[in-house]
């Protein structure tokens, strides 16, 4: 078929669109004939017969790669508008430049066939809707795809090749630069390499990210990064950053190439993978000065991932600041998993707890145990001390070393801030004395920044006094004492609050490999045994702390008492006899209340609770008698029981403050009732105590009464 005939009117009314695109900034700027040509392409729809206007050129996909069009704007207008079916004609220099993937490229035919849209390259025009065009069309977009394929292979072949004689420049970090051979080396600033090798030593002591960043803040240190234009700035250390510096193999002196993975997902973004260390692509140690060796760096990832596992995994946590003294280094004597640390704020205090909770969280499974940690903590205290005792002098010796050290270093980096603030002031001053006097406006700008400089010189120099001051206040008399005062009384600092926490279970870590636990609620103890670093093993017991219910729980023997001095006692008696006795009521235990004695409300309260026989039933069953079954046996009235029981002609017991029994004589003692001037009830009482044995009212008669 004749290229022209396949131009139809039809395809005249509607838009011709040409599509330009260039894959990369790079070749836009040097391959200008190529862009001219693409736009050349105008003249052929002018010659195939649409006008100037009817040109729809869109050209902003200038620098994009053609592998996808997800990223690509330009070609998915392109797709929407054949779909919609404004375009006659799609016109482009040649395939590879619609697109290099053939999905992309197929979808495309796909729609300007069923559009009835044609396609222009420098060959020629095709209908994609002819089955021959569409076959020509495929071949030429699996070619175009297969060509970047191999244009990606044969430079990433290069790229693999060099890399694995770790001879292809990448980026350096900071901290590296590139001599005039072509060699990596450290970087000429000391102020960088003395930062990264306190930040490396820093770690190392600490062993944590975010404790290495806290200790560069604290002591006002900033960590070096470099720009893209080599330009080093110094800024406060991240965590972010110290990761990277960590995990990076570069400043183990290694050459390393492949770390990462990049592809992209279906929105077009791209997504890094890690790979592991044995799919790197080039992995070469010692290939050039480093700031620590390979072993150290291999360690640094150790604990890097122990830092990162969960509190499901077993592991030996890195000391934090917490007071419980096991942190970390507690084994459940039941499962063998690492208890878990729990801290609970009660009745004014902080109680620790060691909880060992992952089967009921991942299985539904009961508690292993839970342990009071204060009494396992005080136990492996006073372990320590023992331990600790032939070596303190030592010991004391290497902390103060260390805290010089430590200071040392702090106040060589803050000398080479310093340094660097006076190298660029004095830089600045030499631009402004060099600068004509009369350009006004160079000579201003210039001058403010001299100033500027002057400042940070002067703030540098400031902190560093500061700084000097604080550590020098730190290292007085006063703590070269309390260090020497350890080889006299190391137990009392132990367990005082001069150590810090954390610094106490960095102690600890040197010493103690290990202690489990186990909880044995019978006994009422729990067992620890204690592993040393040498292989050592000691076995401890310690009592388990009773609960707040337990602590304030009255005493059996108290309970027995009350119960014995019921028979005869009422309960303001009863009271009055323990506090005489020393006894104490249980909540006396708690905080505070160590004078709480007993009262007749509290004994009632005990006798309710542990079901007591009350006296009331004790005098019952000794035969004892109400006042109104005492007035009805004696055929008297209940005036006459209460006023013979006060003169004592029968015997009363009270069960409490206001009721009493009554107690019946014998049948040949009962009293008579009579009424007498000459005989009161105070006479009858005398007579009654004289003659015990004898009733001398039997014989009077009730005529006799007067």
């Amino acid at each position: 078929m004749n290229t022209y005939s396949k131009v139809q009117a039809h395809h005249l009314t509607r838009g011709a669109y040409l599509y330009i695109r260039q894959s990369s900034m790079r070749q836009i700027i040097e391959n200008g004939e190529s862009t001219r040509r693409q736009y050349a392409l105008r003249g052929r729809a002018v010659a195939l017969g649409w006008r100037e206007d009817q040109i729809i050129v869109i050209d902003n996909d200038q620098g994009e790669s053609g592998a996808s069009a997800v990223w690509r704007e330009g070609f998915q207008r392109l797709v929407s508008d054949v779909g919609l079916g404004r375009a006659g004609i799609v016109m482009g220099l040649e395939v590879s430049r619609l697109a290099r993937n053939n999905a992309d490229w197929q979808r495309l035919l796909e729609i300007c066939a069923l559009a009835d849209t044609l396609i222009l390259d420098e060959d020629g025009i095709y209908d994609p809707a002819s089955f021959n065009d569409r076959l020509l069309l495929g071949l030429k977009g699996t070619m175009s795809e297969a060509e970047l394929h191999m244009i990606k292979a044969r430079l990433r072949g290069g790229i693999l090749t060099k890399a694995r004689r770790g001879e292809f420049r990448c980026a350096l970090p900071t901290g590296f630069v590139y001599d005039a051979s072509g060699n990596v080396v450290l970087d000429p600033d000391i102020q960088v390499r003395e930062t990264l090798h306190h930040f490396f030593d820093t770690f190392t002591r600490v062993g944590s990210v975010s404790q290495t960043v806290k200790v560069f803040n604290k002591e006002g240190l900033l960590f070096p990064s470099r720009l893209h234009n080599s330009e080093t700035l110094f800024r406060p250390l991240t965590v972010s950053t110290a990761q990277r510096t960590l995990t990076n193999p570069r400043y183990a002196g290694a050459y390393a190439y492949g770390r990462r993975q990049y592809r992209r997902n279906y929105e077009g973004r791209t997504v890094i993978h890690n790979r592991a260390m044995n799919d790197w692509l080039a992995c070469i140690p010692d290939a050039h000065p480093g700031y620590i060796s390979w072993k150290t760096h291999q360690d640094n990832l150790g604990i890097l991932r122990e830092n990162s596992h969960g509190y499901q995994a077993a592991r030996a946590s890195l000391p934090r600041e917490g007071a419980a003294l096991l942190q970390g280094r507690v084994v459940c004597g039941h499962c063998g998993r690492h208890l878990r640390v729990r801290y609970a704020a009660r009745r004014g205090r902080q109680e620790i707890w060691y909880v060992c909770d992952r089967a009921q969280q991942y299985q539904a499974s009961p508690h292993c145990q839970s342990i009071a940690g204060r009494p396992v903590d005080e136990a492996i205290s006073m372990l320590i001390a023992e331990q600790m005792t032939p070596v303190s002098v030592e010991l004391t010796l290497a902390i103060r070393r260390e805290i010089e050290k430590r200071y040392e270093e702090a106040d060589k980096l803050r000398c080479c801030a310093i340094e660097r603030a006076r190298t660029e002031a004095d830089l600045a001053q030499r631009r402004f004395m060099q600068v004509d006097p009369d350009n006004r406006l160079v000579a201003d700008t210039l001058e403010s920044e001299w100033n500027e400089k002057l400042r940070i010189l002067a703030s540098v120099r400031e902190e560093r006094e500061r700084a000097s001051r604080h550590d020098k206040l730190i290292l007085d008399n006063a703590i070269h004492d309390r260090l020497i005062a350890m080889t006299e009384d190391f137990g009392r600092l132990w367990r005082g609050s001069e150590i810090p926490h954390r610094e106490r279970k960095r102690l600890l870590a040197l010493i103690i490999e290990d202690v489990t636990l186990v909880k044995l609620v019978a006994e009422g103890i729990t067992r620890i045994h204690v592993r040393f670093k040498g292989g050592k093993v000691k076995t401890l017991d310690t009592f388990n702390p009773k609960s707040h219910a337990k602590k304030i729980k009255t005493q059996q023997d108290v309970i027995k008492l009350i119960d014995k001095l019921l028979n005869n006692h009422l309960y303001p008696e009863i009271a009055d006899i323990l506090n005489q006795r020393g006894y104490h009521p249980g909540s006396a235990a708690c905080k505070g209340n160590g004078d709480f004695r007993f009262t007749p409300l509290r004994v009632a309260y005990l006798t309710n609770r542990y079901k007591l026989r009350s006296r009331y039933d004790r005098l019952r069953d000794r035969g004892m008698l109400t006042k109104k079954e005492v007035a009805r046996h004696l055929n008297i009235h209940e005036q006459t029981v209460v006023r013979w029981a006060k003169y004592g002609l029968i015997q009363n017991h009270a069960y409490n403050k206001q009721c009493r029994l009554y107690e019946l004589p014998a049948p040949d003692r009962l009293p008579k009732k009579h009424c007498s001037r000459w005989d009161p009830l105070e006479n009858r009482r005398t007579l009654v105590s004289q003659e015990p044995s004898r009733d001398k009212y039997t014989d009077i008669k009730e005529t006799d009464a007067v």
